[in-house]
């Protein structure tokens, strides 16, 4: 019912017999986590939703919309343009083969539901994720930023590097990246630092590094994750709105040129039958 942070801050809390100021570190934390997963998730909203109604709205004209010109061309002896053949095939197919449209978009989403309740598959689609352009910079900083918030507050509590390198890779919601972390604990073991460990994992940026090293050589290591976590936190919040700022129009767009060229398509036979019939 608690999660693995929660119950190791506890623990480090009763160690060092200060209990209070613990819980108020983890209540900060728990806070910042909300709000940056919550970022991400208001950002995505807007778009993610234009985007399905965008398609709903392709498939109701395709289905219904675009068959009854297909009845009305019919009557007609003039050979129709290629592209508005191809329009009116798509379209009949759809209208007579809807159900098991239908059936199949809906066993798709149950079957990709249940695969990804598997490692495996999850790992598969996180890396899918990291190929979208732009939107990798904003996965691989929020790892970075939760990474280092998650550290710095087992850290501050009193818990070993050791013992909390485990359950900060857990705070990592991308689970490729996630995975590119499990042997973490085995180079500190065999006497790596941090920031060179970090290093084989192949994504750190640059700047965590250093800022680990610093941190590192000056003795004052959950400090410096500390800042990682809020530099990144405020970088991610102005790539997000930069993301969705562009994604929008772009889908607007796309969308207004698709359904432009079916327009076209559709009423461009209709133009020639009245030049001909003039």
């Amino acid at each position: 019912m608690f999660s693995t942070v929660y119950i190791a801050s506890l623990m480090a809390g009763e160690r060092s017999g200060n209990l209070p100021d613990t819980l108020r570190r983890f209540i900060d934390y728990q806070r910042t986590m909300a709000r940056t997963r919550s970022q991400i998730k208001v950002a995505m909203t807007y778009p993610s939703l234009l985007l399905v109604f965008s398609f709903l709205l392709l498939g109701i004209l395709l289905t219904f919309v675009i068959p009854s010109f297909a009845d009305f061309y019919t009557g007609f002896d003039e050979e129709l343009p290629g592209i508005t053949r191809a329009l009116v095939s798509v379209s009949t197919a759809m209208k007579r083969n809807i159900f098991w449209i239908l059936g199949l978009i809906t066993a798709a989403v149950l079957v990709v539901f249940q695969l990804k309740r598997r490692e495996h598959t999850q790992i598969w689609l996180d890396w899918l994720k990291l190929r979208i352009p732009y939107a990798r910079s904003i996965w691989v900083e929020s790892a970075t930023s939760l990474f280092s918030r998650t550290l710095s507050l087992l850290l501050s509590g009193g818990i070993s590097l050791l013992s909390s390198i485990g359950i900060a890779c857990r705070a990592v919601p991308n689970s490729y990246l996630r995975s590119r972390l499990k042997n973490l604990s085995d180079m500190i073991k065999n006497g790596e630092s941090l920031s060179d460990s970090l290093t084989n994992a192949g994504f750190i940026t640059p700047l965590a590094l250093d800022m680990i090293r610093i941190g590192e050589s000056s003795a004052n290591l959950e400090g410096m994750l500390a800042e990682i976590s809020e530099v990144y936190n405020e970088r991610i919040q102005s790539k997000i709105d930069t993301f969705v700022s562009l994604l929008t129009p772009v889908i607007i767009i796309f969308m207004g040129l698709v359904v432009a060229v079916m327009l076209f398509s559709v009423y461009f036979p209709i133009f020639n039958i009245i030049q001909v019939t003039r």
